[in-house]
């Protein structure tokens, strides 16, 4: 879909049920699926997902049906979009991680896959995100893309970590822990308490952390969190992503990535591979 002088446009892992909205999907530069791990997860109890005066919190909880019937029922499904299927993939372990890649090697209809090293709504592996990287490197010659939090205290070094480890690109960022009460009984607005906290609140974070790390390696970038513009997807190529996620954007606007495309053409595009310093790569 994309035009000359504009970034593939992604969806945010999560964000999008593209077998419940297959023709949004098919204006996507490739489709990412939400996380899949080894064994089937339910999620988090509801309520999981409450919004916010300036974004939106989840607490999901990674619930998927497992690699299994994923590359069952699901993939073949996700190949008929006729865009590339990148695989978001979670776990508790390395091993783990390197199980459900190990899986994914084997399907030509996986384009790439993004490791979900972050996740703010489950119990983390015991593993440094480096370590992850490394097992999942070990079981799929696939290209991986390594997606780091936010809340790292130094997320450019974790860059050059999951890079040296064998990351071939980043995806930035993954939501941040946030917590909202229910005004009138006091209570929290989601079961499991805090939560993944997304949207417009979240984007001059993700582009410090585009910038720290842009500036940290020479791996191309999906740049996300609160992107729902135009002048949106100019800031995070100004900052050094190549190509750039939509998230909550999904929930009010699920046209979004034809509007900004056109946003983008109006103001003359938006070329990645104009940054000095940065890298531009195909999403294919």
């Amino acid at each position: 879909m994309t035009t000359a002088g504009t970034p593939p446009i992604l969806n945010a892992s999560g964000c999008l049920d593209a077998l419940t909205a297959p023709r949004v999907a098919q204006r996507l530069d490739a489709f990412v699926t939400k996380t899949v791990t080894p064994l089937p997860r339910d999620g988090n109890p509801p309520p999981r997902i409450a919004e916010t005066e300036c974004g939106m919190l989840n607490s999901i909880g990674l619930q998927n049906p497992g690699i299994d019937a994923f590359v069952r029922d699901n993939l073949p499904l996700l190949a008929e979009l006729g865009v590339p299927v990148w695989v978001s993939v979670g776990g508790f372990s390395a091993d783990d991680y390197a199980l459900v890649c190990t899986r994914l090697d084997e399907c030509a209809d996986v384009s790439t896959i993004e490791l979900n090293l972050s996740c703010p709504n489950v119990e983390e592996a015991a593993e440094t995100a480096a370590e992850l990287v490394a097992a999942a490197r070990r079981a799929t010659t696939k290209p991986l893309y390594a997606k780091l939090s936010p809340a790292t205290w130094d997320v450019a070094e974790s860059a050059r970590a999951v890079g040296s480890a064998g990351a071939d690109g980043l995806s930035l960022v993954n939501t941040l822990r946030g917590l909202g009460f229910d005004r009138a009984s006091g209570q929290p607005l989601l079961a499991r308490g805090a939560g993944g906290y997304s949207g417009p609140a979240l984007r001059p974070i993700a582009l410090a952390c585009v910038d720290a790390c842009a500036r940290a390696v020479a791996l191309p970038i999906v740049g996300m969190g609160g992107v729902g513009s135009g002048r949106d997807v100019e800031d995070f190529v100004s900052a050094g992503a190549g190509s750039v996620a939509l998230g909550t954007i999904f929930f009010s606007d699920p046209w979004a990535p034809d509007r900004i495309r056109s946003e983008l053409e109006a103001a003359g595009g938006s070329d990645a591979e104009e940054v000095p310093g940065r890298v531009s790569e195909s999403v294919a």
